[in-house]
């Protein structure tokens, strides 16, 4: 047991008695993540990073909270957290049930339809490791232009991994966005929404992991669908039932992962430049 000594103390504080096993868990590419099992009580999900950023779980625990209100996919509650810990109720892995993913996409499009004045959040917070700025801003294309692509864009570039042609190239796409992308109101996003944030619980209904939740664009939680795989069609037919898209979406789709494309690129270096420039080449000639 090698977490920090203040995760420790919050899971005493817990008063499910003394830790009886504890198994790794996946998804730890950024946090140790582990599963803990008591003497007494049902276990709890630990996430830990002694390097991590002072307020990363504290942001993470914020997020959950405030997509677990209303009626959008489910979220582990956050039992404690701390600046170097975060503990989770645990939601034990099951199959998928029977339409699982047509009740997921409505759920979804459920939290989509959450909107506010502003695009952006009350705190910044961090999608990985990586702050992500999040200024209330009256503007859907300005939040996007210059909270998400510019921003990460010129974080990549202070590590040496983008030259001045990528710079040029992105810097057209941001003047192209209006043009690109059409208006939408400001929704509440996951933020991260990739296939392996997404579990099936007991009864195999569907749940949401590891938010970096903000308020914007319903399609860019759509497109990060798609990124590194996608969920089954079943899933796409029923959110577009619940909340239909202006036509071109599936086109669109890349534009909005420019954004984790660049922060992958930002964490795990050059293997994601070519994705990264395939979109800069396709929308920022």
């Amino acid at each position: 047991m090698n977490w920090p000594d203040e995760a420790q103390v919050a899971l005493d504080a817990l008063g499910r008695g003394p830790v009886r096993r504890w198994r790794g868990l996946s998804g730890g590419s950024i946090n140790t993540v582990v599963q803990i099992t008591f003497a007494a009580g049902e276990p709890v999900v630990l996430k830990y990073n002694a390097g991590a950023p002072a307020d990363l779980f504290v942001r993470e625990a914020s997020g959950l909270a405030l997509l677990a209100d209303g009626d959008g996919p489910r979220v582990p509650a956050a039992l404690a957290f701390g600046a170097t810990f975060l503990v989770l109720a645990e939601v034990p892995e099951h199959e998928p049930g029977p339409g699982a993913w047509p009740r997921f996409a409505h759920e979804l499009a459920a939290l989509h339809a959450r909107r506010a004045a502003c695009f952006g959040l009350a705190f910044d917070n961090y999608i990985g490791l990586t702050p992500q700025a999040n200024t209330l801003t009256d503007d859907g294309h300005t939040f996007f232009a210059e909270r998400r692509l510019l921003a990460m864009g010129q974080a990549v570039q202070s590590r040496g991994l983008l030259q001045a042609q990528h710079l040029r190239l992105l810097e057209r796409l941001v003047d192209r966005l209006p043009s690109l992308i059409p208006a939408q109101p400001a929704s509440l996003l996951h933020g991260d929404l990739w296939c392996g944030n997404v579990i099936a619980g007991p009864g195999g209904g569907l749940w949401m992991l590891d938010p970096a939740a903000y308020y914007g664009w319903a399609e860019a939680d759509l497109a990060m669908t798609l990124l590194f795989g996608s969920f089954p069609q079943a899933f796409y037919r029923a959110y577009l039932e619940a909340h239909p898209l202006a036509p071109g979406w599936r086109e669109r789709m890349p534009i909005y992962n420019l954004y984790p494309l660049l922060n992958h690129l930002y964490l795990f270096g050059p293997s994601y430049l070519p994705g990264v420039e395939q979109v800069l080449l396709k929308f920022g000639r």
